[in-house]
């Protein structure tokens, strides 16, 4: 089964290392892993901000470099939903809805991808510690992917998963609305972070960077000793 990367923005200037433990995983699950260079952003930031003309260049881009993929699997909900979008953007022209439609077809967020096509939950990976999961609003409220990650992180040796209080909460990153509305975001995930530290956990779990890197900077910024993960590199460890 060929598979290609979609690194996201976030992964690839912050978090490489998250795109390297998703690229093992794949591979020791028996995929072939290739990384189209032609792909830049989704378009999400434009789009968000109201510029969605100036995004269709970038989704027209993306559309073309993953064009001869046969699956596009990234570490990301959010960049996920992103190519789902993509065919509503493009109504109205044919060439390009159709080929926004391919794409958004065999796009698939990672933890989706293993249990939904893979068929696995047990990818053989061992963490101890007590941790919980945050549940990006992208991910599970629009794409609609919830029980993959809770699947694949029960069945790994070690861990002690503790359920987060109010989980369905956003953490208040929501990409440009954290710099638009930042003391209400900074409320938000201050919440977040009272939530967390209500679990008890050492290790909070994330399937989105952006969420990670909200949430994490404000345990760090409260000296807390939580270390921080995202699903991939949880499932990429052997320890």
């Amino acid at each position: 089964m060929k598979v290609s990367l979609f690194i996201t923005c976030l992964a690839d200037v912050f978090y490489p290392e998250v795109g390297m433990d998703v690229v093992d995983v794949l591979e020791k699950a028996g995929c072939e892993v290739d990384f189209p260079e032609g792909q830049t952003c989704c378009g999400q930031p434009a789009y968000s901000t109201g510029y969605l003309e100036d995004a269709k260049a970038s989704m027209k881009g993306m559309i073309t470099a993953f064009a001869d993929s046969e699956y596009v699997v990234t570490p990301s909900g959010s960049c996920a939903y992103m190519f789902k979008e993509y065919p509503a953007f493009f109504k109205g022209d044919p060439e390009w809805e159709s080929k926004a439609k391919m794409l958004a077809a065999k796009t698939y967020e990672f933890s989706q991808f293993l249990v939904d096509v893979l068929k696995m939950e047990d990818v053989g990976a061992s963490l101890r510690g007590r941790a919980t999961y945050h549940k990006s609003c992208h991910m599970t409220r629009l794409l609609g992917v919830e029980e993959a990650p809770e699947k694949l992180l029960k069945n790994v040796e070690g861990l002690d998963m503790k359920p987060l209080p109010r989980s369905q909460d956003c953490c208040g990153f929501g990409g440009t609305f954290s710099v638009k509305m930042g003391d209400i975001s900074s409320a938000m995930v201050d919440e977040k972070v009272a939530h967390i530290k209500e679990t008890g956990a050492d290790i909070l779990v994330g399937g989105d960077c952006g969420c990670l890197m909200n949430i994490g900077g404000r345990i760090k910024r409260e000296g807390l000793p939580i270390q921080v993960m995202h699903i991939a590199e949880v499932l990429n460890n052997k320890k």
